[in-house]
């Protein structure tokens, strides 16, 4: 029978596929097949959920806390959260700027429906988290991706936001630390970039779902630095929630109306069981288990480090944050060296170690670069390491 194709909206143009997710699958059909793949792809802890959580997420159940919250959130999480800023960064941050959301991915949506115009142009790093571009574009706007490579630490800098504001530009959407790269921006070119964004009257958004994994130095919210920056945060990386879908966002006073009539309309609200258990991650019994996390997390890192490059995946630039390497692969010894897509395939299926080609991170470093996550146990680091020595021998 014929069916009329029906026509999809434009925007879906400049949408591209996520190559992150078609390397797992076929990752997933090896594992059908017989074969054990090591995972160092998808950017997802092997912690999960902390115990406390999980009794406040059972008790919650019990007590039939299901139904529908405010569009911003639950008046405890909202608070815990604001105390959070006090505790960790010094920050006086007031409840009634905090927005929960539907992870970080709900709150990045909800920052470009809010800010992204029709046309606008949102200024971020090349290579930056494919998503992030994409969100820009859900809203009809346009994501300028800048070269950024090691001399910048894979950042945008202030330098290049006055060399690239342009009339259609209206803001910038950095992450620090950053996925693919590990990589946090130095706290003075942060500073330098709000300035030169606000002179400009210009927006400011600022991925940190990473700063709960910063490892050589105590991290700095960019609200330290500019009350009008919006802040995205989430509870999967640091707090080991990925499933759980739960984030926030700081927004300045003046917009918390509009992001309370974007979020009713395009959420409702987030999971109600999810917020009443994360605030458990703020009870003392839960800081203590990640804090142990995140040491084990800095291990990993400075074993994965020497062990790439001994195998000629060179790392330009060390990863001071998150669970990521951004890995030179031109030297490596093997016919694909210098072509990222060929080498993880060949990589996936001659040594069943998935590691993720730049491809999706931007053209900057596409070819290039692989990104490997270190978010899996260190024994399977060892042996991921072990393959990847007779791979390339």
């Amino acid at each position: 029978m014929d069916y009329q194709r029906i026509a999809t909206a434009s925007r879906l143009a400049n949408i591209e596929a996520f190559h992150v997710m078609e390397l797992a699958k076929q990752a997933a059909d090896l594992e059908r097949a017989g074969r054990h793949i090591i995972h160092m792809g998808i950017g997802e802890p092997d912690f999960t959920a902390a115990a406390p959580v999980v009794h406040a997420a059972e008790a919650a159940m019990r007590r039939g806390v299901t139904q529908y919250t405010g569009a911003l959130g639950i008046h405890a999480l909202r608070e815990a959260i604001a105390g959070y800023y006090k505790t960790a960064y010094g920050l006086d941050i007031p409840e009634r700027r905090v927005i929960v959301t539907a992870g970080a991915s709900g709150a990045l949506l909800l920052a470009c429906a809010v800010l992204v115009e029709i046309g606008a142009e949102v200024l971020m790093p090349d290579p930056s988290y494919p998503c992030n571009r994409h969100f820009v574009a859900a809203f009809d706007g346009r994501a300028r991706m800048i070269p950024s490579g090691p001399a910048e630490r894979f950042q945008l800098t202030a330098a290049q936001v006055v060399a690239n504001w342009g009339p259609d530009t209206r803001g910038v959407l950095l992450a620090s630390p950053s996925n693919p790269t590990g990589t946090s921006i130095l706290h003075s070119e942060l500073k330098a970039i709000l300035a030169e964004v606000r002179e400009r009257r210009g927006f400011a958004i600022l991925d940190e779902i990473y700063q709960g994994l910063s490892y050589d130095a105590p991290p700095v919210s960019a609200l330290a630095l500019d009350d009008n920056v919006v802040t995205v945060n989430s509870f999967s990386k640091y707090f080991n929630m990925t499933g759980w879908r739960l984030g926030w966002l700081v927004v300045p006073d003046a917009l918390v109306p509009a992001f309370e009539k974007v979020a009713q309309n395009l959420f409702i609200c987030a999971s109600a069981v999810a917020q009443h258990a994360a605030v458990a991650c703020f009870s003392p019994e839960a800081l203590a288990i990640y804090d142990e996390r995140k040491a084990e997390f800095h291990r990993r890192r400075d074993a994965i480090l020497p062990a790439l490059e001994a195998l000629g995946l060179r790392v330009p630039v060390k990863p001071d944050g998150a669970f990521y390497v951004y890995a030179d692969c031109r030297h490596v010894n093997h016919p694909a060296a210098g072509d990222a897509d060929k080498l993880s395939q060949a990589i996936l299926h001659d040594a069943g170690v998935v590691m993720v080609p730049g491809t999706d991170f931007g053209p900057h470093t596409a070819r290039d670069y692989l990104r490997i996550s270190y978010a899996t146990s260190m024994a399977n680091i060892e042996e991921a390491m072990d393959r990847m020595h007779h791979f390339l021998r």
